[in-house]
């Protein structure tokens, strides 16, 4: 089996700090906005729109020169959400290819996919260019792909390419003649090069690679020759893939404080169409979301919502976090928020065809939070028995739903029904022989005939409380005959009798 040849497809994305606050703000995308770093007031311009630069904005003006220029956007930078995006930019591209190598450069996404060997998955290069595009698109970021032989050849390519040809591919063997028109500042050579250069006059990579390699070797060394095989396109590559964790976060810092939940909704409603985008990338689906809110004052109010099954319904999410926030309302101002999700296997429900409608699971999780709201959450869920032998102890779980299907047990054996009494009621015993021989029970009195027990139950040794019990099932009768089971309980440490339970 012969080994496919290389092939690389280099993907960039420019303004990568404007592009990653805008993806999250539709609104802004088609006006003119700045990205300002640093401490005012010698904060400056780090990255910008391509319509602020046609009004003549540029990198490393002042907030004092920005403020000249009228209807102008100005946002802080955001690491935070710069490196939400790669992350979310990463796992996109690795669905194409588990090959992947980060070239980020600072104010610029760039990564280098090698795509050898998928044109039986994706097709030829130019339809795997451009499905890659459609989906970085969909994640709200404008970028540009070349693909080569070359790895290097692909990555000065890819950083010259204007938006209106995002696509571009090298033939093979032609690596030298497209990209020597290419400026030399692709290179990213250091100051003494570039001053080098710029005395000899060479102003673009033809002219470096046409420059003869001895000569150049014997002025400026093994660097020289690196520099002119870059130029050439023959430079090797020792491709060094990273291995991106699927992690769905979404990160906004808001420009103004919010305290309205209308207003909040809708900033989640954006950050939960990304997470879902992302995740059914992947044919998965949400099982769970976070949002942690940072609020004025340095506080943070986090909140988790799990639906009884993985969905990727939006509208669902929405309702289920309203409704947990409606509840559950921040205690201050929001400054920021952050959406983190776990994901989980679609949910799939398959039925016969004489079966009847199920009900939709969406709407027992919508229920399911209108009563939390009301009642409390710990007083809504299923009973779950808590490892310990005191009697009537249980605590409450969130409904779940299994993952397989538990193999059911049919018994035809009958067997009485116990009804705790809760809370349990205090009676009066009379004891004969250490056995409840008369107790008098809601106004009437009952003769015991049988006795079963005691069972002795005591408390836990890892804990502090102290109890000890004993349990008594009994049958009686009243003097009308009227018959009663029912199971009492002697708290010995008291001295007290207690109506337990009773049996049908």
């Amino acid at each position: 089996m012969t080994k496919p040849p290389e092939l690389y497809a280099c993907l960039f994305a420019k303004e990568f700090p404007a592009q990653a606050l805008l993806r999250l703000r539709s609104e802004l995308r088609d006006k003119p906005c700045v990205v300002m770093e640093g401490e005012p007031p010698v904060e400056q311009v780090c990255s910008l729109t391509r319509k602020a630069r046609i009004l003549g904005l540029a990198r490393g003006m002042t907030r004092v020169e920005v403020d000249t220029f009228s209807a102008v956007t100005v946002m802080p930078r955001s690491y935070k959400e710069e490196a939400v995006t790669k992350t979310a930019l990463l796992e996109c591209v690795g669905a194409f290819s588990p090959r992947v190598e980060d070239r980020s450069e600072d104010g610029a996404f760039l990564c280098a996919i090698d795509i050898a060997g998928s044109a039986s998955l994706f097709g030829p290069p130019e339809s795997l260019a451009r499905s890659l595009l459609t989906h970085i698109r969909a994640l709200g970021i404008i970028a540009c792909i070349a693909i080569s032989r070359n790895f290097y050849a692909a990555i000065a390519l890819a950083k010259s390419l204007p938006p209106q040809t995002p696509i571009k591919i090298i033939p093979a063997g032609e690596e030298s003649g497209v990209i020597a028109p290419l400026l030399l500042a692709i290179l990213d050579l250091t100051k003494d090069q570039a001053e080098i250069f710029g005395l000899w006059g060479i102003r673009t990579l033809g002219m470096l690679a046409a420059l003869p390699e001895e000569e150049l070797i014997a002025r400026m060394g093994q660097s020289g020759k690196r520099l002119r095989q870059l130029a050439r396109g023959e430079m090797r590559h020792l491709f060094r893939p990273v291995e991106p964790d699927l992690s769905l976060e979404e990160h906004m810092e808001l420009d103004s404080p919010i305290e309205l939940l209308e207003a909040l909704l809708f900033v989640v409603n954006v950050l939960l169409e990304q997470l879902i985008l992302r995740v059914k990338a992947r044919v998965l689906a949400l099982a769970s979301v976070t949002i942690i809110l940072n609020l004025e004052g340095g506080t943070a109010h986090a909140r988790t919502v799990r639906p009884a099954l993985p969905t990727n319904d939006r509208p669902l999410w929405i309702k289920l976090l309203h409704l947990d926030l409606e509840a559950h309302p921040p205690l201050a101002a929001i400054l920021a928020l952050s959406l983190t999700a776990e994901p989980g296997s679609t949910s799939k429900v398959q039925l016969g065809l004489f079966s009847p409608q199920l009900p939709e699971p969406a709407r027992l999780d919508v229920t399911m939070a209108r009563i939390r709201a009301i009642v409390g959450e710990q007083n809504v869920g299923r009973l779950v028995l808590t490892d310990t032998h005191q009697l009537g102890t249980f605590r409450m779980e969130s409904f779940t739903v299994p993952s397989g299907a538990a193999a059911v047990v049919f018994s035809r054996q009958f067997r009485s029904a116990i009804r705790r009494m809760r809370p349990v009621e205090i009676i009066f015993v009379t004891v004969q022989n250490q056995r409840p021989k008369t107790f008098v029970f809601r106004g009437k009195q009952y003769a015991v005939e049988h006795t079963y027990g005691p069972w002795l139950v005591s408390s836990d040794w890892w804990q502090s409380t102290h109890w000890g019990l004993e349990q008594w099932d009994l049958v009686a009768r009243t003097q009308d005959g009227a018959l009663l089971c029912c199971c009492l309980v002697h708290n010995r440490i008291e001295d007290s009798w207690q109506m337990a339970a009773l049996y049908d």
